[in-house]
């Protein structure tokens, strides 16, 4: 009886919890429908001949910078979940205001990218199927920083009110981040996509 209770229990143990199969599910089902709105930006690309282009619209020096910004924090998330596992909670919040400053910073650097392509170059959703396919796609990965910016605001508020207990709650929080290192790396592929292989013209070079 006691060998059949050790099984059940090792069993257990090393059954993932469902905060890990929860989010797991929630990064596949979305990374399904990301892989459809970059297909669907590949597709169209170089089938636009009338109205603003990639090549003349779209900029790398400040999206470069704004991905540098979105990648250091996947890199403090990281650092911010290992303090909070240590039990610096001081560390953990310093490491997650960070953060979110970063992710803030690449949703501001977006907005003022966008204001520039509509102001400035005349790109909107109605020019061309170039516009209609970059604002989806971009708008969608945005839209997922902002979820992500606001489950960190989150767990920082939960902090700061005394609500998360290290050694209880630092799995779940590192759980939790999961989610911010998902639209980080798809936004290295959007990235690829949008602003490097959808520069190339039809000639074949930048």
């Amino acid at each position: 009886m006691s060998n059949e209770a050790s099984v059940v229990m090792s069993a257990t143990t090393t059954m993932p919890s469902r905060a890990k199969v929860g989010m797991a599910s929630l990064i596949f089902m979305e990374s399904a429908f990301f892989a459809a709105f970059l297909v669907t930006y590949l597709y169209y690309i170089g089938k636009s001949p009338d109205g603003p282009q990639p090549l003349d619209c779209l900029e790398l020096g400040p999206v470069l910078f704004n991905s540098a910004c979105l990648i250091a924090s996947s890199v403090t998330v990281v650092f911010a979940v290992k303090s909070l596992a240590r039990g610096a909670v001081g560390a953990f919040r310093l490491w997650m205001v960070v953060t979110i400053l970063l992710g803030l910073e690449f949703l501001v650097g977006t907005g003022i990218e966008w204001r520039g392509l509509i102001e400035g170059k005349g790109l909107t959703l109605q020019s061309n199927a170039f516009g209609t396919t970059y604002y989806a796609l971009v708008g969608f990965h945005a839209f997922h920083v902002a979820i992500g910016l606001l489950m960190l605001f989150g767990m920082l508020l939960l902090s700061l009110c005394g609500c998360i207990n290290p050694k209880r709650d630092h799995m779940r929080v590192d759980i939790a981040t999961w989610y911010w290192h998902f639209v980080d790396v798809v936004w290295i592929f959007v990235f690829t996509l949008v602003y490097i292989i959808g520069k190339v013209p039809q000639g074949g070079s930048l």
